[in-house]
């Protein structure tokens, strides 16, 4: 389905009179263990020339940060907001086995790369609320994703090769949150896709949440980002980062 298909089905099945019932407020941030893989090609229709994340880069897995804020109100024309901001990079060293071209730079065999790849992440959801009550909460709406990052290759004796990317993605977002009642406990999953052209991007997370009475609440989930890329900026490839993580929030 092309990009303005998903943009459509949003916006028709998205009612504008879902609103919260109540003003609404949480911060929060936590940290993400996450693994990564995957291969990426840059520069090249060659389908040989692609770097795999593990065996040829090296790349390793890393603990990072991340932090969000919600807004929720009761007016019924305008959507929620969720705003987060996600920090996503890993470097490594590896030695490639055959001959590849990455950015018309030439690696030979047996050549000793290093390499840094950075997919920081901001994400501006905007929502209503479907179904919201002392039970179930089921939310609907875009989430504009901004991807800004690096992947730069350098060789022992070939060089230094980079790809940027500075991208924002329009995507589908929909949420579910279930309560456990008398509990202050909560189960839940959110997340955004597109597709269109041969690409691909899907980020998803399921959670348990628990909120005191006190304002001060905590979550824990796992979390996975899924991308694939066809003759993004020149760049090919599919990437995945997925794992745990945990976070503190208030809520007021």
């Amino acid at each position: 389905m092309k990009l303005k298909h998903w943009l459509a089905a949003a916006l028709v099945f998205t009612p504008l009179t879902a609103t919260a019932d109540f003003v609404g407020f949480r911060v929060g941030g936590g940290m993400w263990d996450w693994n990564v893989s995957g291969n990426i090609r840059y520069q090249s229709t060659n389908s040989s020339d692609s770097f795999d994340f593990k065996n040829d880069l090296g790349l390793k897995d890393d603990k990072q940060s991340f932090g969000y804020l919600v807004f929720e109100h009761p007016i019924p024309v305008l959507p929620n907001v969720r705003l987060s901001k996600t920090n996503l990079s890993t470097a490594g060293t590896g030695t490639i086995t055959a001959s590849k071209t990455y950015g018309g730079t030439t690696y030979s065999s047996s050549e000793t790369l290093t390499t840094s790849l950075v997919l920081n992440q901001t994400d501006l959801a905007l929502y209503y609320e479907i179904l919201d009550n002392d039970i179930v909460g089921f939310d609907l709406g875009l989430n504009l994703k901004k991807i800004s990052g690096s992947a730069d290759v350098t060789g022992s004796s070939s060089g230094k090769s980079s790809a940027a990317i500075d991208v924002t993605v329009p995507m589908l977002y929909a949420g579910l949150q279930i309560g456990l009642p008398l509990t202050g406990l909560s189960i839940g999953a959110d997340g955004s896709y597109v597709g269109y052209n041969g690409n691909s991007m899907t980020d998803v997370n399921a959670y348990l949440r628990y909120t005191s009475d006190y304002f001060l609440g905590l979550e824990a989930g796992v979390r996975k980002i899924n991308l694939t890329l066809d003759n993004v900026s020149n760049t090919y490839g599919k990437l995945d980062f997925s794992g745990p993580y945990l976070s503190l929030f208030l809520q007021f």
